[in-house]
């Protein structure tokens, strides 16, 4: 068991946190255009759950309703093919790379499922609710204060992916519904909510890959936050060898203040049985905190979720 320390996040980050929050989220209305395939966008899909938001659907070259195809859902669906359009000019560029696998016979057929994240209330809808229980009381309370605008969000997040947009693309779009061709993916408050989603419904998704994961909650190191995350993932993972889990930092950036937190994730998920081929975690010696860095290794989560034999 891991010796829980005094060391929590001060109150500067999460005000930090919420004002970048909301520059990140300030984006562009324009139609994203991939340089491989096509997007058709789902305008404002409703919920009950969550606000409306927009959803990006990629489609791969060559796509045809003759043909099955697995589904990555992945998050901040507004940063993932067009830099155009992105508040940084950066995005993933996951076409380039998505399609270039699948040519290769690398990846087997997949379509791309891209919600747009919500804004200022991002945080409160990818920080994973089961964590909070495990955080010290003041620190909880001010996550929900400051970060969250009063209340977590990320159940029902995940409740709009599972029970509403997912029935909805399988039903438009010819695809492998199962849980063997079903993922979902996220880069900093993306990874810990994709790591959540497999926890929460692993049923659902056969793999999740954490980029950048955010453990650290705020922006400056701290115990609290990776020690809630362990005692939540201890509790809830699935089974080690039924899913597969991949996750990656660099050492530069906001990344460099992972050097403490994701290590520790590793070796907590070894002890519980998490090893390859069914889990990996790796280090990008000199790799950042934005899209760009992550377009340039997206190539790995690709080929370690989507190999062509599930």
């Amino acid at each position: 068991m891991q010796r829980l320390s005094k060391r929590t996040p001060s109150r500067w980050p999460l005000a930090a946190l919420a004002l970048l929050t909301f520059l990140m989220s300030t984006f562009s209305l324009a139609q994203q255009t991939p340089s491989a395939g096509r997007i058709e966008r789902l305008e404002n899909f409703p919920s009950q759950y969550v606000d409306a938001r927009h959803v990006e659907v990629w489609l791969p070259p060559g796509f045809s309703a003759d043909k099955r195809y697995a589904v990555l859902y992945m998050h901040d669906g507004q940063m993932l093919f067009d830099p155009n359009t992105t508040w940084n000019k950066k995005a993933w560029r996951v076409d380039e790379v998505a399609a270039r696998l699948m040519a290769e016979g690398a990846v087997r057929d997949f379509i791309i499922v891209g919600p747009w994240n919500n804004g200022e209330l991002r945080h409160a809808e990818y920080f994973p609710a089961g964590f909070l229980p495990h955080l010290p009381a003041d620190v909880r309370e001010r996550f929900v204060a400051e970060a969250f605008k009063g209340r977590s969000r990320s159940d029902d997040y995940l409740r709009f992916l599972v029970k509403e947009l997912k029935p909805a693309i399988d039903a438009r779009y010819p695809t492998l519904a199962d849980r063997e061709n079903t993922f979902v993916m996220g880069s900093s408050m993306g990874g810990l909510i994709s790591v959540y989603a497999l926890s929460e419904y692993p049923e659902v998704f056969g793999g999740a890959a954490a980029i950048s994961t955010h453990w650290i909650g705020g922006y400056e190191r701290n115990d609290a936050v990776p020690n809630a995350a362990l005692v939540y993932l201890r509790e809830k993972l699935p089974k080690p060898g039924t899913a597969r889990l991949y996750m990656d930092r660099g050492t530069a950036e906001l990344d460099a203040l992972y050097d403490e937190s994701q290590p520790r994730i590793d070796a907590s998920l070894a002890e519980m049985g998490y090893t390859a081929p069914f889990f990996v975690s790796r280090v990008f010696e000199g790799a950042g905190h934005n899209e760009n860095d992550w377009h340039d290794r997206v190539d790995q989560p690709l080929r370690f979720l989507l190999s062509p034999a599930p």
